[in-house]
């Protein structure tokens, strides 16, 4: 199969200029990929390169990220700034041509498939409630919970403490975040972004292979700062003693301002969803190795008050608990869980992603 070329683009759209990656021909059934926190549409490539050349792509490095620009998260919209953005794009002529602005159909009336990565997952999610005339299909990997990152106790996410102690910009590892900044590319400690892109992102790093320098040139492209990653912190008499802030990535994610559940379970228009994720992934995960509640359950964070008090968060099950309520409500879902693998599907296990995607794609175009 002929590989598709990539073009590297940049638009305005949404009033933010936007890196944008596009592949395929113009009238070939639209795919929108959405990546994840700390990375950009580098992640992508080793996807496109195995996607056939019927389809249309379109990988936007979200603002703040990649090569788009620096322009503020208002985390409290949750994660709408960055919807907000990717939804301006369905509209540009020359990334899907045939697209009228506010159309309710794409590319000559086929919708696209919005692929989403772990962040992405949540701002595929918000596309789809606040634009569902604009989503074919939901193909979420690895996704954040409905119910935001950390703090909350169960499957209808009960929040842990009424400010959502432990979760956003203050539970960021501030070593991680200062190496980000000076870009540093070695190996050296766990929290080198190389060794967190290695012993996170994947399962086993052997699958990175010949990609690991471009998938580090992704990690290492993100913005730091109180608007960007991680973001504003604020005081909380909970434990650990921090809450989230209004500004930047980590808050965006946090569930004071990350709650879709309800709203995508009532969403008017409901597309089909898949729902790929690895059963070794330690990102999201009912035991993720970034929920401080986790964490501090295998005191590795001092003076956590208990199971019953700040039990961990269980994102799986919650994800599951939604999208069985989407069904419900007279949507579709498909669950599919892959043995051994982490939290990047798509470069993990490729084969079975890319049969996932065209199984959407294909259901788009007949």
């Amino acid at each position: 199969m002929p590989r598709m070329e990539i073009e590297q683009r940049v638009v305005t759209a949404n009033g933010v200029t936007q890196a944008v990656r596009v592949a395929g021909p113009p009238d070939g059934t639209p795919v929108l990929l959405v990546h994840g926190n700390c990375s950009s549409s580098l992640f992508w490539e080793p996807l496109i390169r195995r996607l056939p050349p019927t389809l249309r792509v379109v990988a936007p490095d979200l603002r703040g990220f990649g090569d788009s620009a620096t322009a503020a998260v208002d985390a409290t919209r949750g994660l709408r700034d960055f919807a907000d953005d990717v939804a301006a794009l369905l509209d540009d002529p020359t990334l899907f041509p045939g697209v009228d602005a506010g159309s309710a159909d794409a590319a000559g009336g086929v919708r696209p498939v919005v692929v989403g990565h772990s962040l992405g997952g949540g701002v595929a999610m918000r596309l789809l409630v606040d634009h569902p005339h604009r989503v074919g299909a939901l193909l979420l990997a690895a996704p954040v919970s409905p119910y935001g990152f950390g703090g909350t106790r169960d499957l209808s996410g009960t929040p842990t403490t009424p400010d959502f102690a432990g979760t956003g910009a203050g539970t960021a590892n501030a070593e991680f975040v200062a190496r980000l900044a000076a870009g540093d590319r070695s190996a050296e400690g766990p929290a080198s972004p190389r060794e967190v892109l290695r012993a996170t992102y994947v399962a086993d790093p052997a699958s990175l292979g010949v990609d690991e320098e471009l998938l580090l040139d992704s990690v290492l492209s993100t913005t730091i700062g109180e608007d960007n990653y991680p973001g504003t912190s604020a005081g909380s008499e909970n434990w650990p003693g921090t809450a989230p802030g209004k500004r930047g990535v980590l808050n965006a994610l946090a569930p004071t301002w990350f709650r879709v559940a309800d709203e995508l379970v009532a969403v008017a228009e409901k597309p089909p969803v898949t729902w790929v994720r690895g059963d070794a992934d330690v990102i999201v995960s009912d035991t993720s190795l970034f929920d401080l509640a986790y964490l501090g359950s295998l005191g590795a964070v001092p003076g956590w008050p208990g199971a019953e008090s700040c039990p961990p968060q269980p994102m799986v099950g919650q994800t599951r608990a939604v999208l069985e309520r989407y069904a419900a409500a007279g949507g579709a879902y498909r669950e599919v869980v892959l043995p051994g693998c982490g939290h990047s599907p798509h470069l993990e296990r490729p084969a079975e992603f890319v049969a996932e995607l065209l199984a959407l794609t294909d259901a788009q175009a007949a």
